[in-house]
């Protein structure tokens, strides 16, 4: 099943669009020139995991020292706080928190797949500050820009 979203212009960089399909419904995120869509279902709890906050990943050298890395990649369930990566589903906690899996995603532009799965990188200042990829994965979907500028998610 293939949902059309919106077309490319309609949808600005750092919107958020929820969509159904069927009886799912999907967040489909822009995040500068790329799309993403997670099931907007958390798997912690069943919150509705693309209402939540986007943010940067956070990173410090030393305790204090702490800056935000690279553009919104993580969305946290505004239930209970538990940040998703957007391209993998990943789930991400601090020190002590308990883990996870997570699940390869493609996205496809012009009808076609770009054949490469990219699995998300922790960044080495994450890592340092205990940060590891977590127990839950959120379910993720391909989404690409068919030939007639439309951003279109395929279940």
């Amino acid at each position: 099943m293939r949902v059309v979203v919106a077309r490319v212009e309609d949808f600005p960089p750092g919107a958020r669009r929820i969509v159904k399909a069927g009886a799912r419904s999907i967040g489909v995120f822009r995040v500068e020139d790329r799309f993403f869509a997670l099931r907007n279902r958390c798997p912690h709890q069943g919150g509705p995991l693309c209402e939540g906050r986007l943010s940067a990943w956070a990173v410090a050298d030393a305790p204090g020292q702490v800056q935000m890395t690279g553009p919104p990649r993580l969305v946290a369930c505004p239930w209970h706080g538990w940040e998703y990566d957007l391209e993998t589903g990943q789930s991400f906690l601090g020190p002590g928190e308990t883990r996870v899996k997570a699940y390869d995603v493609s996205v496809a532009r012009g009808g076609t797949l770009d054949g490469d799965v990219r699995r998300a990188e922790v960044p080495e200042g994450a890592r340092a500050a205990g940060r590891e990829p977590g127990p839950y994965v959120a379910e993720t979907f391909p989404v690409y820009v068919d030939e007639e500028d439309y951003v279109v998610v395929d279940v």
